[in-house]
């Protein structure tokens, strides 16, 4: 771990979004899921709920190994727990749906919480999908297709979601609590160390100004005891 590694790991979890989410409603392909989580790395979303059923398990191992190890993947087996989840932390769930009363995202205060719900790459969101959600969106186009690939919807919605947050200054300020904060970075810094104190049972140690983890005795005796 070099120091400016350590540096920009610092930041980018400083800008982690807390309020911005994407529910996945059974978006099944493995390349799919992969870009979606990919999206929210860079536009700097914290947490992302996808329903995936149990035939849809070993997709669920494809994106692990991607860009999810910066995102937190939250996995479901029906909408209706999802949608639960987002609210409960008093999130709008918007709905990727061509409707009769649809509104362009780009009408959209992403300002606020709120949650992008995305569907399968066939059918889109599901009828228990479109009912739990708050509103439904739309990305206006002008050709014969009337649909865009669900990461390419994802990309559009999540980029404007970011030009509005960045305007707004939200991401100079830290969401995450101190003590989710350390314990994500800690986590990111040094992965291999973070899975030995959990399996331990051992809280994290702190790490100083460069990343380098400060060990108590209790930590030392620890790691002499066991590998990692």
């Amino acid at each position: 771990m070099t120091p400016e590694r350590f540096k920009r790991l610092t930041t980018i979890l400083q800008r982690r979004q807390l309020d911005l989410s994407v529910v996945m409603d059974k978006v099944h392909k493995g390349h799919n899921l992969s870009a979606v989580v990919r999206t929210c790395d860079a536009v700097g979303v914290f947490n992302v709920h996808a329903v995936v059923p149990d035939p849809c398990v070993r997709t669920s191992r494809y994106i692990s190994s991607s860009a999810a190890k910066w995102v937190k993947l939250h996995r479901y087996n029906r909408i209706t727990e999802a949608v639960t989840a987002v609210k409960q932390q008093n999130m709008r769930v918007y709905a990727a749906h061509l409707s009769d009363n649809a509104r362009d995202f780009r009408e959209i205060d992403f300002t606020q919480p709120c949650a992008i719900m995305l569907g399968t790459e066939l059918f889109g969101v599901s009828d228990d999908g479109l009912d739990l959600a708050d509103e439904h969106i739309v990305i206006p186009m002008l050709g014969m297709i009337d649909s865009l690939n669900v990461s390419v919807a994802a990309a559009l919605i999540l980029f404007e979601a970011q030009r509005q947050r960045l305007a707004a200054g939200f991401y100079d300020r830290q969401q995450l609590a101190r003590a989710d904060f350390d314990k994500t970075l800690f986590e990111w810094a040094h992965p291999k160390l973070a899975e030995f104190y959990t399996r331990k049972g051992l809280p994290y140690p702190p790490l100083d100004e460069e990343g380098e983890v400060i060990e108590s005795s209790t930590h030392s005796q620890a790691r002499l005891k066991g590998s990692y």
